[in-house]
């Protein structure tokens, strides 16, 4: 094992080892919920936290969040071991490789524990996969900006959070189809990266890729770190002619909004996702979930699709500088 092995490790121990304390004292009578995210410290993360916490005062359930000092399977993988060692009620977990997390999510149901996840449509070995946004609606909904503020012409490259991670491949895939059906002359100049969990990577790489191919106008960017890098690197060299469409968080976003170098956010809100979740959750304790509408209390409407094994919702934020001050209030 290399050193950088050892240093991935010791960090998800630690983050591990905080998680665990942080659930001492929690009321013997209480459920517990602990969902393993893909990466910590985050906005976006500590955000959709922020929606754990509250659905769990909200239903009486002890639910938490914890996520890898970076976006490592490796690291995530331990996190939900030790979870699942916690004989926690409820795991829920947003796969960063939906191969490493299959066998320890098989492990939790022998256990007896219930699984749910977010960005999990892929995921084998799920309760269920609690659906924000349709990844066909999400996917098609960056490309068409692109491609309005394109013309449909020129070319543009795809940075994914990691080239496993499910949901991020799905939009992207969807993306792709729809520019190739819609945007012929609308081209991929290189093959898609994936380092989007990372603003300083994200950075490094739309600098390079600018330079290597100075006919690109577009990048469409899943993680939210990702697009704030990018328009990060469009800042340094004053090119507001890019167009940068991502999973971003307007409120760490909307200074590069305002100035141009990101056009448009493409998400649903991170709290919704956590408070969903929990409150899924509340409704599994209360008896089976069958096929067809259903209401996510604290939340709103949402399909059961029990073949699929996924809650299907529509929160899909599309935020401009037009209307970015609103949802910015909201807490986002």
């Amino acid at each position: 094992m290399n050193r950088r092995e050892v240093l991935k490790l010791a960090g998800a121990s630690a983050v591990a080892g905080m998680a665990a304390g942080s659930r001492i004292g929690f009321a013997a009578d209480q459920p517990t919920m602990v969902i393993v995210h893909k990466i910590s410290g985050i906005p976006w993360v500590n955000l959709m936290a922020s929606g754990v916490k509250k659905a769990g005062q909200d239903f009486g359930i002890n639910a938490s969040l914890i996520g890898p000092t970076v976006a490592d399977p490796a690291q995530q993988a331990k996190l939900i071991e030790d979870t699942i060692a916690q004989k926690v009620n409820f795991l829920g977990v947003v796969p960063l490789d939906v191969n490493v997390c299959a066998p320890l999510l098989q492990r939790a149901h022998e256990a007896g524990i219930k699984i749910l996840t977010l960005e999990g449509q892929a995921q084998v070995g799920r309760d269920w996969d609690v659906a924000m946004a349709d990844p066909q609606t999400y996917g098609e909904a960056q490309m068409k900006k692109l491609g309005e503020l394109t013309g449909g012409k020129g070319e543009y490259v795809v940075i994914v959070g990691g080239l496993t991670t499910p949901l991020h491949k799905a939009w992207a895939d969807f993306a792709v189809a729809y520019q190739e059906k819609h945007f012929p002359d609308l081209k991929q100049a290189t093959e898609r990266f994936g380092m989007a969990e990372s603003t300083d990577d994200t950075q490094a790489a739309v600098l390079d890729i600018l330079k290597a191919h100075p006919n690109v106008n577009g990048f469409i960017i899943e993680a939210s770190p990702g697009p704030i890098g990018a328009g990060n690197a469009l800042r340094q060299l004053k090119n507001t002619k890019v167009n940068v469409i991502g999973s971003c968080v307007p409120g760490q976003a909307q200074a590069l909004l305002k100035a141009g170098y990101i056009k448009e956010c493409v998400l649903w809100s991170p709290i919704e996702s956590g408070y969903a979740m929990v409150a899924v959750a509340s409704l599994m304790l209360k008896g089976p979930l069958n096929d067809g509408p259903i209401q996510i209390p604290g939340i709103g409407d949402a399909t059961v699709e029990g073949a699929q094994k996924i809650i299907q919702l529509n929160r899909l934020l599309e935020i401009t500088t037009a209307n970015m001050d609103q949802y910015i209030a909201q807490g986002l």
